[in-house]
């Protein structure tokens, strides 16, 4: 009888837990260990609805236990410190785990140099953030909020933009529905004059159309300097503010540090197209820990982590098999933005770009699908 094989995953967020599925409907019998210092999913495309009470913490933080019986899964309740061994061992605050193929999938980190940036909120940091950017806004009278996100310098990808344009919709919104909104003035900055690129010229055209029409103030095209506890300071000027909510560019996490696996321009782990990592044998890399072949505008995005995942599982087991991994993986992106009670839905893959206008189907559709995703994991 053959030894099972043992398959680590590291996370255990979208990409974690979508190879921890795509493995196991491939192989019955492999032994998968996920490490992660909690059992849980934090599902946090959610997060824009908090500010406005249409959802809490209790809704979008997903227990994992079950899941991860029905699965067979070994959960290791502990932090990554590094790698040994060319990856067969990992080497965790709760001791060492060897396997025979690794998955890394344990997020990105966001980039915490600009000065001053203590001053704002990192909303996509988790629900903790939401959940303090809707106590500021109940607490405030009045005054200005920016809202913006930079990105990271030697890797264009690294960057996750669409949230904060939600954020920025979403506030909007929520301020006209409880009648304050000509209390407050809202300002989006970025450094680059066409925000949101990634997503095509169509969409860019759009959300700085929909900005004009809400009344929103932009500040684009300056490199950021840096945050004051009551100003936005950039290389074009700056302007007074009283809430400052800024999405930085990303970097791999920092225990990528004390390994030998490659890294890309901007930090991430180097990873060829079928996911490995490149130089290394059995180990790969899914969703935003990983900079990978394609356009510059792939997303960093769940839909893409889990497109990597499939690629990443199959090419694991076949790699454990000895034969050549070959499985790839699409380049689509998709997203609805939404401003709380409708959205628009944004797709983009190598032969189209679409923007289909706001309505409140969008918005139903995005709640659908946050239901039937957590639904796998619940």
């Amino acid at each position: 009888m053959k030894t099972p094989h043992r398959i680590t995953i590291i996370g255990a967020g979208f990409g974690a837990l979508s190879s921890v599925r795509e493995i196991r409907q491939r192989d019955a019998t492999a032994e998968i260990t996920v490490i992660a210092p909690r059992a849980e999913l934090h599902y946090l495309p959610g997060i824009i609805w908090i500010p406005a009470g249409l959802r809490t913490r209790e809704q979008l933080v997903v227990p994992l236990a079950n899941f991860f019986s029905r699965m067979k899964v070994r959960h290791v309740t502990a932090e990554v410190t590094g790698l040994r061994e060319g990856g067969r061992l990992v080497d965790t605050t709760a001791g060492e785990v060897a396997n025979d193929a690794l998955v890394i999938a344990s997020g990105g980190r966001f980039i915490k140099k600009l000065p001053g940036i203590e001053h704002a909120i990192t909303p996509c940091e988790g629900i903790a953030a939401a959940e303090k950017i809707r106590d500021r806004l109940r607490e405030m009278k009045g005054g200005t909020i920016a809202i913006g996100f930079g990105g990271n310098p030697n890797e264009p990808s690294a960057v996750r933009g669409g949230p904060m344009f939600e954020f920025l919709f979403g506030i909007d919104e929520q301020l006209k529905r409880e009648g304050r909104r000509d209390q407050f003035d809202l300002v989006f900055f970025n450094p680059s004059k066409e925000p949101g690129a990634r997503l095509g010229p169509k969409a860019v055209k759009h959300l700085l159309a929909e900005m004009t029409r809400r009344g929103i103030r932009t500040h684009l095209g300056h490199k950021m300097k840096r945050f004051d506890a009551d100003r936005v300071v950039t290389e074009g000027g700056e302007f007074p503010v009283d809430l400052i909510l800024f999405m930085p560019g990303m970097t791999g996490n920092a225990w990528f540090d004390q390994t030998e696996l490659a890294r890309s321009p901007g930090g991430l782990l180097q990873a060829d197209a079928q996911c490995r990592v490149v130089g290394s044998e059995h180990v790969y890399v899914v969703g935003d820990s990983g900079s990978f072949p394609g356009p510059d505008w792939m997303p960093k995005q769940a839909h893409m982590a889990d497109l990597q995942a499939a690629a990443a599982a199959e090419n694991v087991l076949a790699g454990l098999r000895g034969q050549t991994p070959a499985a790839t993986f699409k380049v689509e992106l998709i997203c609805i933005i939404d401003a709380l009670d409708h959205g628009t839905l944004v797709f983009r893959n190598a032969q189209r770009q679409i923007i289909l206008p706001s309505t409140r189907l969008f918005h139903w559709a995005k709640r659908y699908f946050e239901g039937a995703y957590l639904k796998k994991y619940r």
